[in-house]
């Protein structure tokens, strides 16, 4: 019964679709663990949404009008936590899809946060820097009631930086009187940042990947890697996966196309050729490869880093790695999740697998409330403390009730999320 309900939910669903994706996603894990319906009923969509139209003023005199949003999906375990994306294909349904995944994520996690994301639609690459910091400001001056360190704290995302998070946070501070720093986090050192904050989703998705390779048996050193996407989290990942792990990175690539060399490629080139063209294609050491034909490449362990639905119904029959790291939210559609299981491709789900961010934004958050500043080592301690964990409570959840890690990772956030929800009295 739960498989024919959630495959009539994909096929009835609008075609690629992230929020419905989300949806299936908590319905397939609701149903196992039978859920009480009023509760299943509140879950699954969010609490608060918030539209905005964003007038700025453009460099030369013209005024553009933008569309954004703010979404505060379920802050029974704590304060909303969530970015920001600035993306010309951005949707309200991304949103809204984003801002329950980091619900499931804090809770997957076991940090006392909740979920919320954020989004402007427009085209950051083509706007100036003095555009970007107006557009930013009244992003805030539009939101600054629902945020705040008690209720929501935005980040960057998706073409959103730690200079953009300062503005906003600058602008936060001036509206409320305050100089309530932790409003924002993903913020630059010099003011509020944490430590290893840059490098953190890739660095706790490594964590993940190390114990997966323990389970499965599968040597890290040499082993081979391809990732999709090499924006920060990406090019993290290539990076300490070859400094750290000695992997052998095969194919990299970003939206202009990918790079592969057999041999390996070398990783700090790579960057190196990417700060001074744009792009990683045209690497000199490497033949190209199309996004699409690196995710079916016979590698040890895929990392998509890029956006969602890349993994999909049609193409995970193609999937060979052994280990799919999701860097990226929703990169994997829920008719892809069967195939990939009964591949035996063991999948690190998003939600898992690139909580990195949103635990050392937390670990910032905390610093900024005890006015302290931990050292990289500190919060590298703690990250791995607390990645290690959660893959294990997930994993322990997949064998005992024989199903796949994305599922098994719903039903542990699921279960907590519900518990506050119950006992707070709200449902």
């Amino acid at each position: 019964m739960v498989q024919s309900t959630r495959e009539a939910k994909i096929a009835a669903a609008p075609e690629h679709d992230p929020f419905v994706a989300a949806q299936v996603q908590f319905d397939h894990a609701a149903e196992l663990l039978d859920l009480d319906p009023a509760m299943r009923q509140f879950l699954r969509v969010p609490q608060r949404e918030l539209h905005m139209t964003l007038p700025v003023r453009m460099d030369d005199g013209h005024v553009e009008v933008f569309t954004g949003f703010r979404i505060q999906h379920n802050d029974a375990r704590g304060p909303n936590k969530g970015g920001i994306r600035f993306h010309p294909q951005e949707t309200v349904n991304t949103v809204k899809a984003l801002a329950m995944w980091m619900t499931w994520k804090c809770a997957v996690v076991d940090i006392p946060l909740g979920g919320g994301k954020g989004g402007v639609i427009c085209s950051p690459k083509a706007m100036s820097a003095t555009e970007l910091e107006r557009l930013s400001r009244i992003y805030v001056r539009e939101v600054w009631r629902i945020i705040g360190p008690h209720a929501d704290v935005p980040a960057p995302d998706v073409y959103t930086t730690p200079q953009i998070m300062a503005w906003m946070m600058d602008e936060y501070c001036k509206l409320s009187g305050t100089s309530d720093f932790g409003v924002i986090t993903g913020k630059p050192l010099e003011i509020g940042g944490s430590l290893g904050r840059g490098t953190a989703t890739a660095q706790g998705g490594w964590y993940t990947v190390r114990e997966a390779a323990q389970a499965l048996g599968l040597p890290l050193k040499d082993a081979s890697v391809a990732v999709q996407g090499f924006g920060n989290a990406g090019s993290y990942a290539a990076l300490i996966g070859q400094e750290q792990f000695g992997c052998k990175i095969l194919a990299v690539s970003d939206s202009s196309g990918g790079i592969i060399n057999e041999n390996g490629l070398d990783i700090n080139e790579v960057l190196k050729h990417k700060r001074e063209t744009g792009s990683v294609t045209g690497f000199r050491y490497s033949e190209p490869i199309s996004n699409e034909a690196l995710l079916e490449l016979n590698v040890d362990v895929l990392w998509p880093a890029a956006l969602e639905n890349v993994i999909t119904g049609e193409n995970a029959g193609r999937i060979k790695a052994k280990i799919v790291a999701e860097a990226a939210n929703g990169p994997t559609a829920p008719e892809a999740d069967e195939v990939l299981h009964g591949n035996d491709v063991h999948v690190i789900p998003d939600i898992l697998c690139n909580a990195g961010g949103v635990i050392v934004s937390y670990f910032e958050m905390v610093q900024n409330y005890s006015r302290d500043q931990w050292t990289e080592e500190d919060v590298a301690r703690r990250l791995n403390r607390k990645m290690t964990e959660s893959y294990h409570a997930v994993l322990d959840i997949a064998k005992a009730r024989s199903i796949d890690m994305r599922t098994a990772a719903y039903v542990v956030a699921i279960q907590r999320v519900a518990a506050a929800v119950g006992l707070r009295g709200w449902v």
